[in-house]
């Protein structure tokens, strides 16, 4: 009797009180937190990055960190290596590499120093979020892909998507890229 109410309160009644407590005090997060564009499809969630460099909705968009698993929430990963690791040295240089070269065919400088939040991968490897730096620099590889938006829209768009951090010192001001990303194909009329 007392596994069958253990398993009943567990299992069922539990979950379903948590359930309905989600839904009532944050329905969006309950419901996974999805993106739509405005036409309503769902395009991804607000706590996970997609490989949009990869060409997936097109190549000019604004790119989220490296990832150890390629955004893949069910392939798990090693924890990203340390700074004293030769290993890391061998990954920030190659990824250094491969986006100055993708930056380069966007016309802004393959010498461009490149912020750190954008060529190491997070904890997570799935982290949409990046620092305002780290979205501004990638402008002119977007501003050189059809259909042209315009750098100075660009860079309102990414001002108007920086989340400050809730006190002043407790965090970093940082930029949801699939979030943005959704905006300008909103913008550009392809979402």
């Amino acid at each position: 009797m007392l596994l069958v109410v253990s398993i009943l309160v567990t299992g069922v009644a539990y979950p379903l009180f948590v359930t309905v407590v989600a839904q009532v005090i944050d329905p969006s997060a309950a419901g996974g937190s999805l993106l739509r564009c405005p036409n309503g499809t769902v395009v991804g969630s607000t706590d996970i990055a997609q490989n949009l460099s990869a060409g997936k909705l097109g190549p000019g968009l604004f790119w989220a960190r490296p990832s150890l698993t390629d955004y893949n929430t069910t392939l798990g990963a090693a924890t990203p290596p340390g700074p004293s690791d030769p290993a890391l040295l061998v990954l920030l240089n190659e990824t250094i590499a491969w986006m100055k070269a993708e930056n380069a065919t966007g016309n802004s400088s393959p010498t461009a120093t490149l912020p750190a939040w954008w060529v190491a991968p997070s904890g997570s490897s799935v982290d949409p979020d990046l620092t305002p730096e780290a979205v501004l620099v990638q402008i002119p590889r977007i501003n050189a892909t059809p259909p042209y938006v315009p750098v100075a829209q660009l860079t309102d768009l990414v001002n108007d998507h920086i989340t400050e951090p809730p006190l002043p010192g407790l965090g970093v001001p940082f930029v949801n890229v699939l979030e943005l990303d959704i905006a300008l194909l909103a913008f550009e009329g392809t979402c």
